[in-house]
């Protein structure tokens, strides 16, 4: 069995997105979020990362597959994801999702320039 990649999970979030809307998408991704996080530090580490890996379909990912990934999301550099890191790193790897939400933002901007 191979380990699932990151991409796997580019195909959920638009359909989640479609069936929750906006704010219903980030309130699931919050609750992403909390699951794999520290509760003491409050934000994801990679031991709580790989304490929690199966709750995403992720066991079979080596600590160096579950490494890159929190390094990939760490804006900051403090070698931890918080929440904001978090959504950015999920929507990063939803394509779909950047593309329709890249297309809501100029529809946006677009009316507010009209009614601006």
């Amino acid at each position: 069995m191979t380990a699932p990649k990151m991409g796997d999970f580019e195909d959920f979030l638009p359909v989640m997105a479609e069936k929750l809307g906006g704010e219903g998408l980030m309130n699931e991704l919050c609750n992403g979020f909390r699951l794999l996080m520290d509760g003491e530090k409050g934000v994801i580490t990679l031991e709580s990362l790989k304490r929690n890996a199966a709750l995403l379909g992720l066991q079979e990912m080596s600590d160096d597959e579950l490494h890159s990934m929190l390094t990939e999301g760490d804006l900051d550099g403090d070698g931890a994801l918080n929440q904001m890191e978090f959504c950015v790193l999920m929507f990063r790897l939803s394509p779909d999702l950047m593309e329709e939400s890249q297309l809501w933002l100029e529809q946006a901007l677009l009316e507010e320039l009209r009614h601006g």
